[in-house]
């Protein structure tokens, strides 16, 4: 049997105000052709697949004709919500969609009862733990203690007995901070009382695990991987290599995984330097098409900074200003206007915002915001 492995669409998510609903639907879509080419089973998606809870008619269409296409290359596909998700809209007509082959698994109650793929040496049950909310899933778990750990503890403790008694090769669907994963910037913390981490050891004993949340692909164990998203959503996923996993399972369980690369629909890049520099300069030509985050390093900090930069770099999406000989740690308020009087504090609030001294003309005008608020306060 072969498993394409997947999770963090986030349809629906935008890139620093950049909708990226024909990036998404480019880069997915593309799934269904990995189906027909590697004779794909099933694909699961573990977590996720929205952005937010109630995503917009858009979203959900862009989400449809995906699904609909990789049906139609003729794979399963089993879904469970993450963080990001409602579990409750996710699974709405889940029973209806299984009849056509698409099985979203998003109750608690059923998180035990898998999804039976049969192929040529008997079944192969996939489970779907849904993201486990804490303090939700305790009670409903009939967990005391707290957090990740526990109430994943105890999922997977009914998930194991459930493959003991069936005797049948296992894969198991999860959306959770692992321990030994690496977190990137894109990622909404889902730590409770500070922790979030859950055991590796809470997953032994299955063929394969199929985890969602983290947006880089890794490894945690031979049977224990994340696939990562296949779109980047934070300039901290510049250096990430989108793929999935296609997995394998032979008579005896796992045969193995091998990384399939997705498109990049847009890349990133991050650039620094004055703002004349970054417009005139050639060397930066091959990135003009690139989202872009620019760190701007001009003395004084530039007018208008991100809509010159789109002139050249139309999808330059962010800007900060770190100036040149710029201070290296930051007073508390008080030490900075301690014995200064009204004006110099305004003088060096625009100093400190801009990175020169108000001009004469300026001055004048603060002079006169001064006069005037005294006089009111006077009055």
């Amino acid at each position: 049997m072969r498993l394409l492995h997947t999770s963090d669409w986030h349809v629906g998510r935008t890139f620093h105000g950049r909708d990226l609903l024909v990036e998404q639907e480019s880069v997915l879509g593309g799934l269904a052709d990995l189906v027909s080419d590697e004779r794909v089973d099933v694909v699961v998606v573990a977590g996720d697949l929205f952005d937010r809870a109630v995503p917009n008619a858009e979203a959900v269409a862009v989400c449809t004709r995906v699904l609909e296409r990789i049906r139609a290359a003729g794979a399963r596909v089993v879904v469970t919500p993450g963080n990001h998700d409602s579990a409750a809209r996710l699974g709405l007509f889940g029973g209806f969609a299984a009849a056509g082959g698409l099985h979203l698994r998003t109750r608690i109650a059923d998180l035990a009862e898998p999804v039976l793929v049969p192929d040529a040496d008997g079944p192969v049950a996939v489970y779907g733990i849904p993201y486990l909310e804490p303090e939700t899933a305790r009670h409903a778990l009939g967990v005391a203690e707290r957090g990740h750990a526990a109430v994943l503890t105890e999922a997977v403790r009914r998930v194991r007995a459930d493959v003991a008694a069936r005797g049948t090769r296992s894969v198991v669907l999860a959306h959770a901070f692992v321990t030994g994963g690496e977190p990137c910037d894109s990622e909404r913390t889902i730590a409770v009382g500070g922790v979030q981490d859950v055991p590796g050891g809470v997953f032994d004993g299955f063929d394969y695990v199929a985890l969602g949340h983290l947006h880089g692909q890794q490894t945690l164990a031979e049977h224990l991987r994340y696939s990562g998203s296949p779109v980047a959503y934070s300039f901290s996923e510049a250096r990430h290599v989108k793929s999935v996993w296609l997995v394998e399972l032979g008579p005896e369980g796992l045969a193995g995984a091998e990384r399939r690369l997705l498109p990049v629909p847009r890349a990133l890049s991050t650039l620094g330097g004055r703002l004349d520099d970054l417009l005139l300069d050639p060397d930066h030509t091959p990135v003009e098409q690139h989202f872009l985050s620019v760190v701007l390093t001009d003395r004084v900090r530039p007018l208008d900074a991100l809509r010159r930069l789109q002139v050249r770099f139309p999808h330059a999406v962010h800007v900060e200003w770190r100036p040149e000989g710029g201070r290296t740690g930051e007073l508390r308020f008080g030490d900075r206007v301690r014995g200064r009087d009204d004006e110099e504090i305004a003088c060096c609030f625009v100093e400190d915002v801009r990175g020169e001294p108000p001009a004469e003309r300026e001055l004048a005008l603060l002079r006169a915001a001064i006069a005037a608020a005294a006089r009111e306060g006077d009055g």
